[in-house]
């Protein structure tokens, strides 16, 4: 069995400076390093329980099925902080059939980003008689 020590999405953008301000400054997410020089240098974000690498640059946006999804606790704070940042809501919080909490944005090569707020009752939370 393969394992795994730590684990990353790599992404590289049409515009590196325009995603490093979409995902530092816009969407929040802390630096965890830094590295290369110039304007395709890499930069390694925290994201949660995994990290985001915004580094190089490609001449295309990513494939659509290329999609982000990041749990937070609260899908209406996240959105109107985002709204102050100027980050535009694609779709707006909804609570889905299967039970969570989401709200679409997207990064600037439109990936899509879905925030998820999992309700104190729902089953990825709680379970009874443990």
């Amino acid at each position: 069995m393969v394992q795994v020590l730590s684990s990353r999405i790599l992404i590289r953008p049409t515009d590196p400076d325009k995603s490093r301000a979409f995902y530092g400054e816009q969407l929040g997410l802390a630096v965890y390093r830094e590295f290369g020089t110039g304007p395709e240098r890499g930069t390694v974000y925290f994201m949660g329980g995994g990290f985001l690498e915004v580094s190089g640059r490609s001449e295309t946006p990513p494939a659509p099925a290329v999609r982000l999804w990041l749990q937070v606790d609260d899908v209406a704070a996240a959105r109107d902080e985002l709204r102050e940042k100027g980050v535009e809501i694609v779709r707006p919080p909804v609570k889905e059939p299967w039970g969570l909490v989401e709200m679409w944005i997207a990064d600037p090569d439109g990936t899509p980003i879905v925030l998820v707020e999992v309700p104190p009752e729902h089953p990825m939370r709680y379970r009874p008689g443990i």
